[in-house]
């Protein structure tokens, strides 16, 4: 299920997939995607939220997964990826694809007014909140307090809006 306001701007080369399992992809008012992002409905039953007044740079893949909730004004620079999603490989026996998923970490949430600089990996469970500025090329794995700046894989502090 899509729901674009439509004041939205969509690149006509962006790939948005309709979900087959009834996930609701959502994006807000004045939301801009540019050309190759890549929304994909993989990995688990969790809806993905854009808000309003975000961009979205080429290049980005964004996973459903066990969800994603981004809030108003956040930027997302070129070639990020948000995978809110884990795969099973305890069983060497098995094929990694044929093992699945492991459970939920609670999906990726990003807080309102949040920068991620290119080429950042987002993973499950991880939660920016409100302002924080990721350095490009980081991992984000856990949470990221308000207003924080950071960097590195995985992310450390290294600084704090307005310090």
């Amino acid at each position: 299920m899509l729901k674009i306001d439509p004041t939205a701007k969509i690149s006509p080369l962006a790939d948005i997939e309709d979900s087959t399992r009834g996930t609701l992809i959502e994006i807000g008012a004045r939301t801009f995607i540019d050309a190759f992002v890549k929304i994909k409905p993989a990995g688990g039953m969790g809806d993905v939220a854009i808000g309003a007044d975000c961009a979205i740079n080429s290049g980005v893949v964004i996973y459903t997964g066990n969800g994603v909730r981004i809030g108003d004004a956040v930027a997302i620079a070129a070639n990020c990826t948000l995978a809110p999603t884990n795969h099973a490989v305890a069983d060497p026996t098995r094929r990694i694809r044929d093992q699945g998923f492991q459970p939920s970490k609670g999906g990726i949430v990003i807080e309102e007014d949040a920068w991620l600089g290119a080429n950042v990996v987002v993973l499950d469970g991880a939660i920016i909140r409100k302002g924080a500025v990721i350095a490009a090329g980081s991992v984000v794995r856990g949470e990221i307090p308000a207003y924080e700046i950071h960097a590195g894989s995985p992310t450390r502090r290294i600084g704090k809006r307005g310090e």
